[in-house]
C-alpha cells in the first residue's frame, strides 16, 4: 500500500483563548494528506494534563498564541503514511507526545515521534502512563538517580505523575512518603507509600518524624514558598527535584516569572557546602539535539510501558470523556478531587 493522498475530516477541540473550561470550542475540519515522514493518527485515547490547566489561563511557559488545539499526548492508531514512512505502521497503535494538537480525532504526527504500544495494553491505560511516566521515569532514575534502599518524598502522590512515580520507586526497592489530601491517603497506602496530609500544617515536622535523617530525594511539583521546606528535608548527597510551580498558577501576570525565580533559587541552592543539589526538571530540555531526544523518550517511554504491560504498573484511569466533552474533562480535572488521570476517548 503506497502513501496517501486523501483528506481526513476531522472534530478538534479548539481553545479560543483566555477562557474558563465550559468555553472550549468543538471544530469540524479537514486535515490535509500526511506530509513527507509524517502519518495520520486515529486518536484513540488522549487525556487532561496540568499543562492544559494551565494554557487555559494563558500561563503555560512556552504556549502558543491563541486559538489552538491543546492536547499534550496520545494513544493512537496509524491510518495513513506520508512519502517516506514505512507503509507497514497502517494499523498499528503509537504513543505521541505532542505538546499541542491532540484534543482531536485524528491529527498529523511525525512518524519519528512514534513510540509503539505493547500489545494487550489498552489506549486508555496508556494514555495515564505517557507524559506522566515518562516525567516520573525520567525524574527518578535520570535526574536524581535515587538508588534501591533510598528513602524519597513525593509531593502530591494522588496525582498523575506522583502516583506513577511511587510505583516506579516502590518496584525499584525504595521507600516513599508521599503528601495528599487525607481522602486520598487510602489509596497513597495500597500504592505501597506512607501518607501525610499536606492540609496539616505540621506536615514537614511530620515527614522529619518519618525520616529523621533526612531523604535522599524530594520531587516537588508546587515550587512557591515551600520549596524551601523541601530543600531542608534533604540529607547530605540528597536531591531536590523541582517539575512546577502548581503553587502560582492562580496568580496574574507574566507566567514566567515564578519560574525564572524558582530556577534562581535552585542554582543558588547549588553553590552551598553539604553535598546537596538542586534540579529543576524540564521535559522538553535537551529538545534541539531531536535524535537524542527522541530516543531517550522511546527508550523510557518503552521501559515504562513495559512495567505496564507486565502489571507492576497500574493505570490510574479517574474517568473517561468523549472528545466533544472536553471541557467537562478538563473541569473535572480542576476540580481536585480526582486520583489518577481524566482520559478522553473518540466520540461514539
Amino acid at each position: 500500500m503506497g502513501h496517501t493522498t486523501t483528506t481526513t475530516q476531522i472534530t478538534e477541540i479548539v481553545l479560543p483563548g483566555r477562557v474558563e473550561a465550559s468555553g472550549l470550542q468543538v471544530h469540524g475540519r479537514e486535515l490535509p494528506a500526511p506530509a513527507a515522514g509524517q502519518v495520520v493518527l486515529r486518536m484513540d485515547a488522549t487525556g487532561v494534563s496540568f499543562a492544559e490547566q494551565q494554557m487555559r489561563r494563558g500561563k503555560y511557559f512556552d504556549q502558543p498564541p491563541f486559538p489552538f488545539v491543546p492536547g499534550y499526548d496520545v494513544v493512537g492508531t496509524v491510518t495513513a503514511a506520508g512519502p517516506g514512512v514505512d507503509p507497514t505502521v497502517v494499523g498499528q497503535r503509537f504513543a505521541a507526545v505532542t505538546k499541542i494538537g491532540s484534543w482531536a480525532s485524528h491529527l498529523l504526527v511525525e512518524a519519528a515521534d512514534l513510540v509503539p504500544v505493547p500489545e494487550g495494553v489498552s489506549a486508555a491505560d496508556a494514555e495515564t502512563v505517557l507524559v506522566n511516566g515518562i516525567t516520573a521515569w525520567q525524574m527518578l532514575h535520570r535526574v536524581a538517580g535515587v538508588r534501591s534502599g533510598a528513602t524519597i518524598v513525593v509531593l502530591g502522590a494522588n496525582g498523575g505523575v506522583g502516583n506513577t512515580l511511587v510505583q516506579l520507586a516502590r518496584h525499584a526497592g525504595i521507600t516513599v512518603i508521599g503528601t495528599a489530601s487525607a481522602r486520598h491517603h487510602e489509596a497513597v497506602r495500597a500504592l505501597g507509600a506512607t501518607p501525610v496530609d499536606y492540609r496539616d500544617p505540621e506536615v514537614y515536622r511530620r515527614i522529619r518524624e518519618l525520616a529523621p535523617d533526612g531523604v535522599d530525594a524530594v520531587f516537588d511539583h508546587v515550587g512557591g514558598p515551600g520549596i524551601v521546606e523541601s530543600w531542608r528535608l534533604l540529607r547530605r548527597g540528597g536531591t531536590l527535584v523541582s517539575y512546577g510551580t502548581a503553587a502560582t498558577k492562580d496568580e496574574e501576570g507574566d507566567s514566567r516569572l515564578p519560574v525564572l525565580m524558582l530556577i534562581g533559587r535552585l542554582v543558588a541552592w547549588n553553590l552551598l557546602p553539604g553535598g546537596r543539589s538542586a534540579r529543576f526538571y524540564n521535559f522538553w530540555a535537551g529538545r534541539r539535539r531531536v535524535d537524542a531526544f527522541r530516543a531517550r523518550l522511546r527508550e523510557d517511554l518503552t521501559a515504562v510501558f513495559r512495567l505496564l504491560a507486565d502489571g507492576v504498573l497500574t493505570a490510574q484511569v479517574a474517568a473517561r470523556f468523549p472528545l466533544s466533552e472536553a471541557g467537562s474533562a478538563l473541569a473535572m480535572a480542576e476540580s481536585r478531587t480526582v486520583a489518577g488521570k481524566v482520559v478522553i476517548v473518540p466520540d461514539a
